[in-house]
């Protein structure tokens, strides 16, 4: 049997290109010669896109100045409110240590009666910081926080007021208070760790909240500048197309009101660009430069409030000298960190370290100390002549730290008389420095984030708005007489 095979061929597939969209495209452009539609089309697109190009500008100059205004107005206070708390609620403790080195000693009476003034200034500012902070906690997190904060307060503040009120009924002598007052110290001063920790996490969360805000902004400020760009490019291209198309078909060289239109267009796109990059550059200013310096300097002074506590304390309590010795050495790091084993030899290797760099005290203390972050981000005028000076009354106290563990061990009369007075005088002192210093940067922080929202003035509305109805209109005015000729 013969099998007969048929062979079909195989269908052949031809692949066109759809040319539907292509074909509806096409549909709704003019023709090559119909020159009237092409004018009514980039007419039309030049206005629209005019008007896209200043709402979007309007927008993102709001957006900006928003920002700008939430870092200067909110979140940096909140910050220098939490940071001020932990310096506050550190010098009470010092005050109180004071007041027990000063005992019934009638001639540190006057330092008895300066150290319970301080102590209630001190207890009213951080009462005020914490109600500050809890009316602006910007979630349950954070209100939680310095809920916490506010019982740890009062039962400091009780321990406190029980310490004071024993020391006035066992009048114990200088630097020796009754076994009861010192008890009763140690309860108080023995909370003071974590009402501090407390309020540091709470100061180094505001301060995440601020950097993030921060971000934010210039991310704002970026994609805003590119909006502009690129918005900005098809304007000009659609005006310039419309002046080409009539320049080519109907022979005039020069429209004026297109021309018009087309400058004013480039001026206003050029100024709303330069506006938002100005105002990003004073962000910057206010953040980088300003900020970061003000935030090293304010935990600064926090930390060497609580550093100058613990001086009080390791003459107050011989027991735990030891550790309040160790205490004082770990901040004095953190302030101007040097090559030093100990507060024995802290003094020496800070004088060691600004003798081998005369001049340049940046090379002296470490990058990764608060001091140190400061001389390395000099910036405005003056303030490397108040952050030099800082460093150098700095270098004083310290001085007269070690001369106090010196005579610690021999003398306590002689040891509270320094502490209390020439010491307290230069600690004083190099305060006074590190404020000048946080001046200069919060002046300078004020001025840019002001800065920052007065360049953005007008921006937000009347600028763009305005330059778009104008420019709509000479554009109508433009090609209105030339469509007549097609009548």
């Amino acid at each position: 049997m013969t099998t007969t095979l048929a062979h079909t061929p195989a269908a052949r597939t031809e692949t066109r290109p759809d040319t539907g969209a292509l074909a509806r495209v096409r549909a709704l452009l003019p023709g090559r010669a119909d020159t009237p539609r092409w004018i009514r089309l980039l007419a039309i697109a030049a206005v629209l896109l005019t008007a896209v190009t200043a709402l979007a500008m309007a927008a993102d100059a709001r957006a900006t100045r928003t920002g700008v205004n939430v870092i200067g107005h909110h979140t940096a206070p909140t910050v220098t409110a939490t940071e001020d708390l932990y310096f506050a609620l550190a010098d009470m403790d010092a005050q109180v240590a004071n007041v027990l080195l000063a005992g019934s000693d009638s001639t540190l009476a006057t330092v008895r009666s300066t150290a319970l003034a301080t102590y209630e200034q001190r207890r009213e500012q951080a009462d005020a910081d914490l109600q500050q902070a809890m009316t602006i906690a910007t979630n349950d997190d954070a209100a939680r926080q310095i809920r916490e904060l506010l019982d740890k307060f009062g039962q400091y503040e009780a321990l406190a007021a029980d310490t004071l009120q024993l020391s006035d009924i066992d009048h114990g002598t200088a630097g020796q208070p009754s076994a009861r007052t010192l008890d009763a110290y140690r309860a108080a001063t023995g909370l003071v760790p974590d009402l501090l920790s407390r309020a540091q996490r709470l100061a180094d969360r505001n301060s995440g909240v601020l950097s993030q805000a921060y971000q934010d902004s210039e991310h704002t400020t970026v994609a805003a500048r590119t909006r502009i760009a690129g918005l900005g490019t098809l304007v000009l291209g659609v005006l310039i197309g419309l002046q080409i198309v009539l320049r080519v078909t109907l022979r005039r060289r020069i429209n004026p009101a297109l021309a018009a239109a087309t400058v004013l267009a480039a001026v206003v796109l050029a100024g709303g660009f330069a506006a938002n990059a100005a105002a990003a550059h004073q962000l910057t200013t206010a953040k980088e430069d300003a900020f970061d310096s003000l935030l090293a300097l304010r935990q600064a002074r926090a930390l060497s409030y609580d550093g100058n506590a613990d001086e009080s304390r390791y003459l107050l309590d011989p027991a735990h000298a030891a550790g309040y010795q160790q205490s004082f050495f770990d901040k004095s790091q953190r302030l101007a960190r040097v090559q030093a084993r100990g507060a024995d030899d802290y003094s020496g290797a800070l004088d060691k370290a600004l003798a081998t760099h005369p001049g340049d005290p940046q090379q002296a203390v470490g990058a990764d100390s608060f001091l140190g972050q400061e001389l390395r981000n000099i910036t405005f005028g003056g303030e490397q002549q108040a952050a030099t000076q800082t460093l150098a009354a700095y270098q004083v106290y310290q001085r007269d730290d070690h001369a106090l563990r010196g005579l610690a061990g021999t003398d306590l009369r002689a040891a509270i008389a320094l502490n209390t007075g020439a010491s307290n005088d230069h600690f004083a002192a190099y305060d006074k420095a590190l404020v000048a210093t946080i001046d200069i940067n919060q002046h300078a922080f004020d001025a840019a984030i002001a800065q920052g929202e007065n360049e953005l003035a007008g921006w937000t509305a009347r600028v763009p708005y305005g330059a778009a109805m104008v420019v709509a209109i000479l554009v109508l005015l433009g090609v209105r007489p030339r469509l007549a000729e097609y009548r």
